[in-house]
């Protein structure tokens, strides 16, 4: 498989039937690895009702079944954790992946979930931005002394270092303009949300592209990606169904399906992916939700040959 546009691949992490199949996982990891696909994802949804695998933990596993496809996370809620532990989780997986992990974060949607991780919403983005900051100190300087708001660190000593450096890359996942422009001063990398349409994808790009520049920064060498929901069925109307009963479950909204995702036989589908492409996507997180084996042989034969960049 080759192509301009960088092609990813989700990870398949939710299992609507409730049944775990490890061989499945091994088997789509190994066949993505072997179509050529360049790096493949999970997302995070410890609190839901449809069984979802942790992403940290099934990077881990794809880490230990594949040995050349990067492998990220879009995204991790770091203001949901220590900053500390998964500094260290992190980095231990960047080794026992050879240094192919991608760290994607963001501040999430739902402030109401703070609570059932015992901590409050209040100032979520203060310490969002400082949980990053800390596990940057931790990936690179021999002895770390930091006092924050939310954190104290006094000649802490963190090792091993990642294998990547200065550190892991670190791509965030945003909306709004602070999160952005956070995004300008702190990111690596950006991935836009599955959840969102190609048209709101374009906005943020638009607003991200102008913050890099007016950070410094050169907006060119910046890498921007998306995820995209996506069925490739000449049925189109049964590929609307499924989406929208997994938009159901995963979001509690079915009528995101919609607004957000790709559909319909190939043709239809590049179409769709062309405009995500034209808004600014260098890369390309193509996730199917069901029959996710045969979706990805589609991918390889159907799409990727197809796909151009944006002039």
């Amino acid at each position: 498989m080759s192509t301009r546009v960088e092609l990813a691949v989700a990870i398949p992490q939710t299992f609507p039937e409730g049944q775990i199949d490890r061989r499945r996982l091994r088997e789509f990891l190994g066949r993505a690895e072997a179509l050529g696909f360049g790096s493949a994802w999970v997302v995070e949804q410890i609190l839901g009702g449809i069984p979802s695998l942790e992403p940290v933990e099934l990077l881990a596993y794809a880490a230990a079944v594949t040995e050349r496809l990067r492998l990220g996370a879009a995204v991790l809620l770091t203001a949901l954790r220590s900053p500390v532990h998964l500094a260290k989780s992190l980095a231990t997986l960047d080794h026992l992946s050879g240094g192919r992990l991608i760290v994607g974060v963001g501040l999430g949607g739902n402030a109401k979930i703070y609570p059932a991780f015992g901590i409050t919403a209040e100032r979520r983005a203060a310490r969002f931005a400082e949980s990053i900051r800390v596990m940057k100190l931790l990936w690179t300087e021999p002895r770390v002394t930091f006092t924050g708001t939310f954190w104290r660190l006094e000649n802490a000593a963190m090792e091993p270092k990642p294998l990547q450096k200065p550190h892991l890359p670190v791509w965030f996942g945003a909306h709004h303009p602070n999160a952005l422009q956070r995004a300008a001063e702190l990111g690596d990398g950006f991935m836009g949300a599955g959840s969102i349409s190609t048209a709101q994808f374009t906005e943020e790009v638009k607003t991200l592209r102008g913050l890099l520049a007016q950070a410094g920064r050169d907006p060119a060498r910046f890498p921007i990606g998306k995820r995209v929901y996506i069925a490739v069925d000449r049925d189109r109307a049964r590929a609307g169904r499924r989406l929208a009963e997994w938009f159901g479950a995963f979001y509690g909204r079915p009528e995101l399906a919609e607004q957000a995702a790709v559909w319909g036989d190939g043709p239809e589908c590049l179409d769709g992916l062309a405009r995500v492409i034209a808004g600014g996507a260098h890369l390309i997180l193509l996730n199917p939700v069901f029959d996710e084996l045969d979706h990805l042989e589609r991918f390889a034969s159907e799409l990727a040959p197809k796909l151009e960049p944006a002039d």
